[in-house]
């Protein structure tokens, strides 16, 4: 396609996405849970398809040198395939958020006043490598009753057409427009340009990547953005940090699964603790393969560790690679996190009820933690049943982007005949 074609094409996907976001925005929770059983049966039925077609994007991503931590956000096994049926159901059993009222609240007027939780309207989603991100987003934008339109990278392109099939087969079944999701369909990079430049069309953006592509739709986009550029996150061991947890949570943080934007990515031992943590901690990175990169301290206990440099520390590596940062206190964990974080999830491990409350307040990250792994910022594990992203801003959406973040609210003003005097 040249890139008129894209442009009627996108166009196209723009318009009838607008219809079907004003049927979706009318459908009832019984067809949208409808859809969302059809959808996760018909990915159940359909596994060998879907790794079949898989493998031929596995194939082609060995073939053009695809970085090992994008392989694996690729792949399609029979777990993630389950995991991905289990999801579509966990928010089918979600309560539904559109329609809600709150706040209603009576005026001395005689009117009353509430809020009402609505649909956003059309959802455009543009991501990379994971094609489980077309089950979860077409799943979380149904059940909130929007419409969306989905442009995975081209590296997963067999596998999401494979994915959009069962979604739409599960749309008809339960009488709600095929248009409702769509998976756009051209690889040609023309085609994100133009859906982040149709605000008549497309009410929001949820970009899932690489920073680069993030930086670019954030800089070019016509249409708002829910967006977070990286996921640097940080473990802090406080002083008062139980030996055990902290070993074990700074060890799953890490290596529980490396290509993932909320596995830890520096490691801050407070000088106390150090010796003891990395007397246990290290020799189960070196096991694993972790490469550590430590301060001038840290190597001093560990000669094995490169030296690591100012931008190590500003890396999110998504590899088998760690920081780490021997620090004096409480306030210059704190202060380092603030200097090189990037607002994602930060955890803590202490028994200090004060540390705790400090770094709960003063920690300024979507998903501040408390004695666990930062793995756990995701939405499934939040009980949003999955996530379209997650949103390090401050507006509207912050942290994992659930069902409550793909809707925004309206007032609503009931009254009987009032007028005002």
């Amino acid at each position: 396609m040249n890139n008129l074609d894209i442009k009627t094409y996108m166009q196209d996907l723009g318009q009838r996405s607008r219809v079907a976001a004003r049927a979706m925005a009318r459908a009832g929770s019984r067809a949208k849970d409808a859809a969302l059983a059809a959808i996760a049966a018909r990915i159940e039925l359909e596994q060998a398809t879907l790794i079949d077609a898989n493998a031929r994007d596995l194939e082609a991503g060995l073939s053009s040198g695809l970085e090992a931590p994008l392989l694996d956000r690729l792949e399609l096994t029979p777990a993630r395939i389950t995991a991905i049926a289990e999801g579509l159901r966990h928010i089918a059993a979600l309560a539904d958020p559109v329609g809600g009222i709150t706040d209603l609240r009576s005026r001395p007027s005689g009117i009353q006043v509430g809020r009402m939780r609505v649909p956003l309207g059309v959802v455009g989603i543009i991501y990379e490598s994971r094609p489980n991100v077309t089950a979860d987003a077409a799943g979380l934008c149904l059940k909130s009753g929007n419409a969306a339109i989905l442009r995975g990278g081209s590296e997963a392109i067999h596998s999401n057409r494979a994915i959009a099939a069962c979604v739409r087969a599960g749309l008809d079944a339960a009488g709600l427009p095929a248009d409702a999701v769509q998976v756009v369909d051209v690889t040609d990079r023309a085609a994100v340009g133009e859906l982040i430049s149709m605000p008549e069309f497309v009410d929001v953006i949820v970009p899932r990547g690489g920073k680069s592509l993030i930086e670019r739709i954030s800089r070019e986009a016509r249409v708002p953005v829910i967006k977070h550029l990286d996921g640097l996150c940080h473990v802090y061991v406080d002083a008062a940090a139980d030996l055990d947890k902290a070993v074990a949570i700074a060890y799953n943080a890490k290596t529980q699964r490396y290509g993932v934007c909320n596995a830890m990515e520096c490691l801050l031992l407070h000088e106390s603790l150090a010796a003891a943590v990395l007397e246990r901690l290290w020799p189960m990175l070196r096991e694993t393969g972790v490469e550590v990169r430590g301060c001038e301290r840290s190597r001093k206990l560990v000669p094995e560790f490169k030296a690591a440099t100012d931008a190590d520390y500003a890396t999110e590596y998504l590899a088998p690679i760690l920081s780490l940062k021997i620090v004096d206190d409480l306030d210059q964990a704190m202060a380092h996190i603030e200097h090189y974080g990037s607002k994602h999830t930060d955890a803590i491990i202490t028994e200090d009820l004060g540390a705790t409350r400090r770094f709960l307040n003063e920690v300024d990250s979507s998903s501040v933690m408390v004695n666990a792994s930062t793995r756990f910022a995701d939405g499934f594990e939040y009980g949003l049943g999955a996530e379209v992203g997650i949103s390090t801003d401050k507006f509207h959406a912050r942290g994992p982007v659930g069902l409550e973040g793909l809707t925004s609210q309206k007032y609503i003003v009931i009254g009987d005949g009032n007028i005002r005097e």
